[in-house]
């Protein structure tokens, strides 16, 4: 049981979520992370992963003793000033893994076989007036995983029969069947297809850059389903530009809403709005594993999902 007025839900969640959460317990609002806070003897802040939490406002409520975040990724939260402090963090790690990877996946094939502009051909009757561009076969290929954590595991597992050889690089090797390379630009350069599912940190800020774009080469195709901030947006943009690879699946951007306009102007680009989870389903279930943390908070048993921060 969740005490009443213990719990300051930061920023928006929709509509979906948010009934799942007043379905379970009333939280105290705040839709603005920059607004002062409400009155209150608040004990755990729950708050969604691509919500930033400032430290400022964690610094204004010291009664606060664990944040919840709703999603796999923890980079939004003040992890210096919580370890400082002894404040707790957890996340919803592996209920989102399976709608994430079938957008990856779903996004290889549209940027490869250039789904979304047959569909356009189809429609605008060009077919009538000519045959659509011949495209690219996966079949035969070489696919790189940038990260073989829970999500690059699953990912692999669904790219296995697809016929293609899977590789893979991480700060360590992981007892999984596909040959590790440690080097992340050695990955690019044996990659046709290179998958992006590495966690945000300062370990992997901006570690696609122009080195490692121009290794992957122009036959090659870049898929971040990861954070933006894992990419160069600049190397990135002249890369595609200049066609120094063949295109790239993007989810996930430096500035969300408000991407960089000049991807828009691209033709060698499939861009979607951060949605790897947004499947009802998972959101719900995303929910549910975050208040099952808050439960575990209240009630003195241990957390299922504690960040180590």
């Amino acid at each position: 049981m969740i005490p009443v007025n213990s719990v300051l839900q930061v920023g928006h969640f929709p509509e979906l979520m948010q009934a799942e959460i007043n379905r379970r317990f009333s939280p105290t609002c705040l839709l603005d992370p920059n607004a002062p806070p409400p009155e209150g003897n608040f004990q755990a802040i729950l708050v969604r992963s691509n919500t930033k939490l400032p430290e400022a406002l964690v610094k204004q409520l010291p009664s606060i003793q664990l944040i919840t975040t709703c999603g796999v990724g923890y980079d939004n939260l003040p992890l210096g000033y919580l370890k400082q402090q002894g404040i707790k963090a957890t996340n919803t790690p592996g209920v989102l893994n399976d709608a994430v990877c079938e957008l990856a996946i779903g996004m290889m094939f549209g940027l490869m076989r250039r789904i979304p502009e047959a569909h356009e051909f189809v429609k605008s009757k060009a077919w009538s007036k000519g045959l659509f561009a011949i495209t690219t076969t996966l079949a035969g290929k070489k696919v790189g995983i940038l990260g073989m954590g829970r999500i690059g595991q699953d990912l692999a597992k669904r790219l296995e029969p697809f016929k293609v050889e899977i590789i893979y690089s991480g700060p360590s090797k992981k007892d999984v069947p596909y040959r590790y390379i440690a080097d992340a630009t050695e990955l690019a350069r044996e990659s046709d297809v290179l998958f992006l599912a590495c966690p945000a940190s300062p370990a992997t800020e901006k570690i696609i850059n122009a080195e490692l774009l121009e290794a992957l080469g122009p036959s090659s195709y870049l898929i971040n389903i990861a954070r933006g901030s894992v990419v160069d947006e600049s190397a990135l943009l002249y890369a595609l530009q200049q066609k120094r690879i063949a295109g790239a699946a993007l989810d996930v951007f430096d500035n969300e809403p408000n991407p960089d306009s000049a991807f828009l102007d691209l033709d060698n680009v499939l861009l979607t709005p951060h949605i790897g989870s947004a499947t009802s389903e998972t959101r719900i279930a995303m929910t549910n594993f975050a208040v099952d943390n808050l439960e575990a908070f209240f009630n003195q048993q241990p957390l299922l999902t504690e960040v180590e921060n």
